[in-house]
């Protein structure tokens, strides 16, 4: 087995040790060739390279952003479950993608868990998300977020680039600061709508206005933050699943969750609800949608937008489509 393995010397728990270590343990059963990512981009490259090159796997040792960036690169060109297979070892700070996938956050576990996946040879296809924004497309693994959800995320972004370690407190402390910042404002209105027919039809969550035939017959909601999941968990609070979609899977479409106005106490419940052992966001102020083949998000001014957890800008829309089956993962 020829394998391409991607490091991301910058990522939050990715040091030159676990490297090693990942590297020794695989060329027991792979022909390894170990590539260092030089800046943003490179992985989309590395990506493309590794599909041209028809190796059997990529590893990626890094977080979401590598993750995405490889993702979009072996997916560029059409769905790639016949390319080269995808694995992930956590080396992040929350590992979205590797741990949605089953493995565990520990480098050294995770490492031991891929071998014996390799050495079965389990895999798995998986869909992915597919964003048209600006004049842009791009892949997503795991989630896209217009709004308040990509607002925090830009707020540490902007604390990462000033020597803060991303941490889940440091998350919660800038989700705190961006909600106080919106007292006594009005909030963008986006317009969600299911622009096709949904794969198998999608289902409204409670309170959505319900669906009657076709995406076409449903009337479109306005929400202030909306939140689109290819899989469950949106994220994690250190080893605490965040399911903003609960039903959300890589073997169906695209789910979705809004909030009709993001104030502070309506925030707050929502996310108690997502984080509860059987997590279920309902209530008036939510709207949910599930396994949709595209939706549509149309802000009324220029709105941050995130995706896998990096920010991708301010945008008025954004056009999403499930890429079933796309891609194929060792796992």
């Amino acid at each position: 087995m020829h394998g391409l393995l991607v490091v991301n010397p910058v990522a939050t728990t990715t040091t030159e040790r676990v490297r090693d270590v990942l590297a020794t343990a695989l060329t027991a059963d792979v022909a390894l060739e170990t590539v260092v990512t030089k800046g943003r981009g490179h992985g989309v490259e590395l990506g493309v390279h590794a599909r041209e090159l028809g190796v059997d796997v990529v590893i990626v040792l890094g977080g979401d952003g590598t993750v995405n960036e490889v993702v979009n690169g072996l997916v560029s060109s059409g769905p790639a479950s016949d390319g080269p297979a995808l694995a992930v070892v956590p080396g992040g700070s929350t590992n979205v993608f590797a741990r949605a996938l089953g493995y565990s956050p520990s480098p050294v576990e995770a490492t031991g868990e891929l071998l014996a996946a390799l050495r079965e040879g389990r895999s798995r296809d998986v869909s992915v998300g597919l964003a048209h924004y600006g004049d842009q497309q791009r892949y997503f693994a795991f989630c896209l977020g217009m709004g308040l959800d990509a607002d925090v995320v830009a707020a540490v972004e902007r604390r990462r680039e000033k020597g803060r370690r991303s941490t889940p407190g440091l998350f919660l402390r800038c989700a705190l600061a961006e909600m106080v910042k919106r007292t006594g404002r009005s909030g963008p209105t986006i317009t969600v709508t299911e622009a096709a027919i949904p794969a198998d039809g999608a289902t409204p969550a409670e309170g959505a206005p319900a669906a009657e035939g076709t995406a076409d017959d449903a009337a479109p909601a306005e929400v202030s933050l909306a939140i689109v999941c290819n899989t469950r968990p949106w994220t994690y609070l250190n080893n605490r699943p965040v399911a903003a979609c609960p039903q959300a899977s890589f073997d169906t479409g695209l789910d979705l969750v809004g909030l009709r106005r993001a104030r502070l106490t309506s925030v707050v419940r929502t996310g108690l609800q997502m984080l509860g052992d059987n997590p279920d966001p309902h209530g008036r102020n939510v709207f949910g949608l599930h396994n949709a083949s595209s939706i549509t998000l149309d802000a009324d001014r220029p709105v941050t937008v995130q995706m896998d957890g990096e920010v991708l800008g301010l945008f008025e829309s954004v056009e999403l489509a499930n890429e079933a089956s796309a891609l194929r993962v060792i796992a």
